[in-house]
């Protein structure tokens, strides 16, 4: 039931993206137990595709010309743009996903040349960048709000100022985001969520657990002091527990470097599963901890891709042989129908650097399917309101996301469209750049 996957380096189109934000903001806490995750009803539980089986299978996205309902060629430059506006947050002391504008202005260079634009018209991003402060929202909304040929808004990774963007622009434009870098992008009405969010893709954590390792024991440590990452630790506690897991969760200081006796504590020398999640600080200290304590079977250790960077590999010689979640398809995963068209497009319109980055991949497929709302809607038609209802009714595929999507599932994050994350074991070879990649699980949503 397991494949293996030679990819590129540094591919790893992940859940990363969603938890990455996680890392932007901290708070002290000296609880040792999660905090209670957001409750909402609970879906069934899905294996969406065999193990064997990459992307969307059969359902995966292969022609982008189709998937956008556009026209063959170019756009017709002597036609009036279509304008999307589009913040990410760069620039400043930290960036969520720095490579999320590059995907985006990616899809639109594509899109002009070979996918007719929009309707024929040239695709033109209005751009505004966020660099530190939360005011920088408020200017965004509000440069967005004056132009009044802006009918929608894309967000790449945004931390900060969210708060204050969707305060100002209250609901006059629609925004389209690939992944939620905060809670309160979840709780607009205005906006559609296409690869999910930490606290809503992190459960079927539980799922995999239960039906796949057959774990009837877990433990998760975690920096408590790490407010984001402390929120994500809960809804894989949430997970684990909906799926009949017992699971013993231990926070710990994020200036802890040994890790031994937190790892004990949590009783990972005798769980079925074991959980490091933590931000990219803490994975060298963990995968060193776990060593000394014997615990190596990457199988039995799984977590989010938060430790899949050259920092990692710097401190432990290469990434931990772990298994790693997805929510966004994978850089040249072969077992992926989709990820071709992906790979022939970024070589064409990006750079060998950029295409593998999860942001990139996401921002991407993000801003292809804007433009599929918008010739949906067509240019004549063209409104915050058509394109904001074409959003929320969309049930996927997405193009290089989740095969099936659900906008408003959850009543407490009616924003939220995606709840399935995909597994694969790292099996080395990042550092001679043929990562080796053993897919474990296809699709996979929360436990009932």
């Amino acid at each position: 039931m397991r494949r293996h996957s030679r990819l590129g380096l540094a591919g790893f189109a992940a859940v990363a993206a969603a938890v990455l934000a996680a890392t932007g903001c901290s708070s002290s806490s000296t609880s040792s137990s999660p905090p209670a995750a957001p409750t909402s009803a609970a879906p069934a539980t899905s294996l969406a595709a065999s193990p064997g089986t990459g992307g969307q299978g059969a359902q995966s996205v292969t022609n982008y010309l189709t998937y956008v309902d556009g026209k063959a060629g170019p756009a017709d430059k002597s036609l009036p743009p279509v304008y999307i506006g589009y913040v990410n947050q760069q620039g400043g002391p930290t960036a969520v996903g720095l490579l999320a504008t590059a995907g985006a202005q990616m899809a639109v260079k594509y899109a002009n040349a070979e996918l007719g634009g929009v309707d024929g018209h040239p695709v033109q991003l209005v751009t505004c960048f966020i660099a530190s402060a939360e005011e920088e929202g408020t200017t965004c909304a509000q440069k967005f709000l004056a132009d009044k040929k802006i009918h929608v808004v894309d967000l790449g990774g945004v931390a900060i100022g969210v708060q204050s963007f969707y305060s100002t622009l209250h609901g006059a434009l629609p925004v389209l985001d690939g992944v939620a870098a905060t809670p309160i992008d979840t709780t607009q009405p205005n906006a559609v969520i296409l690869f999910g969010d930490a606290t809503h893709i992190l459960p079927p954590f539980g799922t995999y657990a239960k039906d796949v390792l057959h774990a009837k024991t877990a433990a998760l440590v975690y920096p408590s002091d790490n407010a984001g990452i402390a929120i994500g630790a809960a809804a894989i506690k949430q997970g684990l527990q909906a799926a009949g897991v017992t699971v013993k969760a231990v926070g710990y200081s994020e200036s802890t470097t040994d890790l031994t006796s937190v790892l004990t504590a949590a009783g990972a020398q005798t769980a079925d599963m074991v959980i490091p999640y933590s931000d990219t600080a803490g994975c060298v200290n963990l995968a060193k901890s776990l060593t000394t304590l014997g615990i190596t079977d990457p199988k039995k250790i799984v977590s989010a891709p938060l430790c899949l960077n050259g920092q990692v590999i710097s401190g432990l010689g290469d990434w931990p042989h772990w298994t790693y979640a997805i929510a966004s398809s994978l850089f040249g995963d072969p077992t992926d129908p989709g990820m071709p068209a992906y790979m022939a497009v970024a070589k064409k319109y990006s750079t060998p650097a950029n295409a593998p980055d999860p942001w990139n991949i996401v921002n991407f497929g993000q801003m292809l399917t804007t433009i599929r709302f918008m010739n949906e809607v067509g240019y004549a038609n063209l409104s915050p309101s058509a394109i904001l209802a074409k959003a929320k009714a969309f049930t996927g595929p997405q193009a290089l996301g989740a095969p099936s999507l659900a906008c408003g599932k959850y009543s407490s994050a009616p924003a939220v469209c995606n709840d399935r994350i995909q597994l694969f074991e790292y099996a080395g070879g990042v550092t001679k750049g043929r990562p080796d990649w053993i897919k474990m699980s296809g699709w996979i949503q929360p436990p009932s």
